[in-house]
């Protein structure tokens, strides 16, 4: 499920266009802030509405490669910032650690339909960069797919592309639907966010999305298939680098208590899989939105099935992005906004307990926000890439840095705000983060839908 609905959407973006507030808090290709040694920035804006020929840009996707090189995807939306019509995924690469950004390239047109829901991932062995997306026709919304009135071209597909020259040029979308899409299936999502490859165990180098999807209704049922109770989580599986796909783990409750939508996936320090989603409106928590399972194959069944995480009860509807960064003893990390019915706040979660509990650490700012995702940067720091703004939480896409460690929960740091922007106390009262110490930190201990 991507969606608040559209209309809204586009009165948000028409309000800030209006208001003069769609532009970067910095220069895209420029830091809006350095440390001393010039060695790291605070944060960047590697997408702006209304800039490149795109109304919008939404659901960011970001990995780094092996040479190093920082890939920010996200979704291009030419009509406006609502989930159907004329969607592109694109891509900026940055070479300096998302200080600085290069020309906006287009991994996958659209052509007037739409494709989206980038879910990148680096294959350890060969290197390439795979990138899952989806497609669906650009006059066919969700809602008529979940009703299952899209016929079978123009409802959702799945594609795979890759990338021999670290992300500056893809092969054509090529189709994968019928080895992960089940025949009753109707909606279908990757991600949105980066894909894993395994490292640990009898599975290492196989790379995993998460996914998730909407199932018709049992024959003789009354129900559309448009109830939020048909949405339920799954993964798909390479172990060839990419070239063949196979469905994984099939969560298929449907009862109306957990609704796995939009996932995220990390392999723990164990070896085993921590998948994170998105609850659709579901009746079987506490108030919360977030729930999680794992996996000890390695993304082919569930070890223990989706279960509702109290300790993320802050996070509203949304989808959220997750990571192990390197280290045995590094904490998960979990992005999302941070107002329970609100998408407002991005903050930083971290667990020592691989996902057990959680703590929120640092919030970025009080501004209204949406989706995310994590990557990894090398010497302990963390880039978080995602949805923010002033008047809405679509104005632009900003990439900030911290360090993975997120040692000390919600000290009250002092700040250093993107271009120019007021100061801001977060919602629970927590100073935000400024990016730059961290930056600081780790340069002087070695001398990162609408709905």
């Amino acid at each position: 499920m991507r969606g608040e609905s559209e209309e809204p959407l586009r009165r948000s973006l028409a309000a800030a266009l209006t208001a003069g507030l769609l532009a970067a808090p910095a220069a895209v290709g420029t830091a809006s802030a350095a440390s001393p040694s010039g060695s790291h920035c605070a944060a960047s804006v590697p997408y702006t509405a209304g800039q490149d020929g795109y109304a919008a840009y939404r659901i960011p996707a970001v990995v780094r490669t092996g040479a190093g090189t920082v890939l920010a995807f996200a979704e291009g939306r030419h009509d406006g910032g609502g989930d159907t019509g004329d969607i592109d995924v694109v891509l900026r690469r940055s070479a300096d650690g998302g200080c600085t950004w290069g020309p906006l390239r287009v991994v996958a047109d659209g052509g007037g339909d739409t494709r989206g829901n980038p879910a990148p991932v680096v294959d350890p062995r060969s290197g390439r960069v795979v990138l899952l997306t989806c497609f669906n026709g650009g006059a066919v919304t969700e809602a008529r797919i979940m009703r299952g009135e899209a016929t079978r071209g123009l409802g959702r597909r799945v594609f795979v592309q890759t990338s021999r020259d670290d992300g500056r040029h893809f092969s054509a979308p090529r189709e994968i639907t019928g080895a992960v899409k089940r025949p009753g299936w109707r909606w279908y999502a990757t991600g949105p966010g980066h894909a894993i490859a395994l490292r640990h165990g009898p599975h290492a180098g196989r790379l995993v999305v998460p996914a998730d999807h909407s199932s018709a209704p049992p024959p003789g049922s009354a129900d559309t298939g448009r109830e939020a109770k048909y949405y339920g989580g799954h993964a798909l599986y390479s172990d060839d680098g990419g070239l063949d796909w196979r469905l994984g783990f099939v969560d298929d409750s449907y009862d109306g208590r957990l609704n796995v939508n939009e996932s995220g996936v990390a392999e723990l320090p164990d070896g085993r899989l921590y998948f994170s989603a998105r609850d659709e409106n579901g009746t079987g928590g506490s108030g919360g939105h977030r729930l999680d399972a794992y996996s000890g194959d390695g993304g082919q069944t569930l070890s223990r099935p989706y279960a509702v995480q109290p300790a993320l009860n802050e996070v509203p509807v949304v989808q959220g992005g997750v990571l192990q960064p390197p280290g045995r003893h590094a904490p998960l990390l979990f992005s999302g906004p941070s107002v329970p019915h609100a998408r407002r706040g991005m903050a930083l979660w971290r667990s020592t307990d691989s996902g057990v509990t959680f703590t929120r650490t640092m919030t970025l700012s009080s501004r209204p926000a949406a989706y995310s995702d994590l990557v990894p940067l090398g010497s302990g720091r963390v880039g978080i890439l995602y949805e923010t703004g002033e008047s809405g939480p679509y104005a632009r896409i900003e990439f900030r840095l911290t360090r993975s460690g997120c040692s000390r929960p919600r000290r009250p740091y002092p700040t250093r705000p993107v271009a120019g922007a007021p100061p801001q106390t977060p919602p629970g009262g927590a100073a935000p983060l400024d990016p730059l110490a961290f930056a600081r930190r780790s340069s002087s201990s070695n001398a990162g839908r609408a709905g």
